[in-house]
């Protein structure tokens, strides 16, 4: 059964209800079984991410989850909560800091940076940490819902 508690609430902001500075997030324990899953449907199998004994002998040190796995998490919030529902996404930036590994609770933050009312574009930082350490930064722009059009 998929646990939906800790990407809440779901919905949509529409253009005309955001603010710069609002804030959403996600809170998710990585698992052994969303590295596994990750693994099949992106086809990324490197070993770093499926193989301890590989991994143990990487710069890692041990098994890490995929940095696009804990960039999804990013994406979950965007699209089920800031602005949520109907959202597309127009870009993202991102830069890896550290690994996350299975085990670790993440927390995915999507805050409003600014918002281009004219074009419906809405400027996002995206950040994901594991306790007080930062394990991804970037940016997205996304094409905001809006009530006067959707």
């Amino acid at each position: 059964m998929l646990d939906t508690t800790h990407n809440l609430p779901r919905g949509t902001i529409c253009i005309e209800d955001l603010e710069i500075g609002m804030v959403r997030t996600l809170t998710k324990t990585v698992t052994d079984r969303d590295i596994e899953l990750f693994a099949e449907v992106s086809t990324d199998r490197n070993p770093v991410h499926l193989d301890e004994a590989y991994a143990q002998d990487t710069m890692f040190q041990g098994r890490i989850a995929h940095g696009m796995l804990t960039a999804g998490l990013i994406s979950a919030v965007i699209g089920e909560q800031l602005p949520g529902h109907g959202t597309v996404y127009l870009g993202q930036s991102l830069k890896f800091l550290a690994p996350v590994r299975p085990g670790d609770q993440v927390t995915a933050k999507v805050a409003v940076l600014s918002i281009d009312h004219a074009k419906r574009r809405v400027t996002l930082e995206t950040t994901a940490s594991v306790g007080q350490t930062t394990v991804l930064k970037g940016e997205a722009l996304v094409l905001a819902p809006s009530r006067k059009f959707d």
